[in-house]
């Protein structure tokens, strides 16, 4: 029988003494909708070895500019991540449409646990790795939600504004940005919620991508994660993960294997973070899962 665990933690405030978390119950630092949830069960890219191994812009007004990153958001795009060849990034999109079908139908249930937490109506959502839009359906349709899909590969922008129509979004409430976790193309305080499922295996610099994500949400906002994790150490699966890690890096588009997300996750220093832990079956080599939601 597979297992399943899940944790809850909640953050000390900055500048309290002490180490460790400490429960939720005392004061909270800021009103944040996750302190009220049960406990969940528990880049931009989706994994094509691990899933095929088993199986018109916005009005001026609608989203805030997408100018304030301390970095320039074109310049570290152009640095992390620069434009691959339009044959390879076609493809890419094309396989990830294609083959990703079994993966998107075993993970609908916890999918559909996260986005739950997500009142998404009248709300300004950044999804970082849009992809082709797998997860659109699940709040898109949200009245007045307005959406900026961010992914580095712009041929990802076609399937992701067909599945926004498709869950019921009008086309001005969505706009498509090329662009990476380190510098996202958004204001400081600007975010009701970010979005990111097989996102942070893909990154360059996981917790400058998470100190992104904290500076573009608004105080109480959310971070709603789902990320394929390193398998036990010493586990046979490690080993198969360490193993082909390179390959995977290579065919995926920069995926890791091996890195420990959910512990990198419990130290970003969120002020509340509900995080489970599930292994698929139809995804052998990136089983391990780690999903939830986090509060700024």
């Amino acid at each position: 029988m597979q297992q399943q665990q899940q944790r809850l933690v909640a953050f000390p405030p900055a500048g309290r003494t002490g180490s460790g978390p400490t429960s939720l119950a005392p004061k909270p630092r800021r009103l944040c909708a996750l302190a009220a949830l049960p406990r969940l069960c528990r880049c931009g890219r989706r994994h094509l070895l691990g899933s095929a191994s088993s199986a018109a812009l916005l009005p001026a007004l609608a989203l805030p500019s997408p100018a304030a990153s301390p970095v320039d958001p074109d310049a570290m795009l152009e640095r992390v991540h620069p434009a691959r060849p339009d044959w390879y990034e076609k493809f890419y999109a094309l396989a990830m449409d294609k083959f990703m079908k079994p993966y998107e139908a075993e993970i609908a249930e916890y999918k559909s646990k996260v986005f739950s937490q997500l009142m998404a109506a009248g709300k300004n959502v950044l999804e970082l790795g849009v992809g082709t839009g797998p997860n659109l359906k699940y709040y898109a349709s949200a009245d007045g939600v307005n959406i900026l899909g961010v992914d580095p590969n712009k041929q990802m922008e076609e399937y992701a504004r067909a599945a926004a129509v498709s869950a019921g979004l009008p086309p001005s409430n969505f706009t498509f940005r090329r662009g990476v976790g380190e510098a996202l193309p958004a204001e400081d305080n600007s975010m009701d919620a970010v979005v990111g499922t097989l996102v942070l295996c893909s990154v360059n610099d996981v917790g400058m991508v998470l100190r992104e994500i904290k500076r573009v949400l608004k105080p109480g906002g959310l971070y709603i994660f789902i990320e394929h994790v390193a398998a036990p150490d010493g586990s046979f699966l490690r080993f198969v993960q360490g193993a082909l890690n390179p390959l995977q890096e290579f065919v995926s588009d920069g995926c890791h294997l091996t890195r420990k997300t959910g512990e990198i996750l419990e130290e970003a220093g969120f002020s509340n973070l509900s995080l489970s832990s599930r292994r698929l079956s139809t995804a052998y080599i990136i089983s391990p899962h780690v999903y939830g939601v986090a509060c700024k």
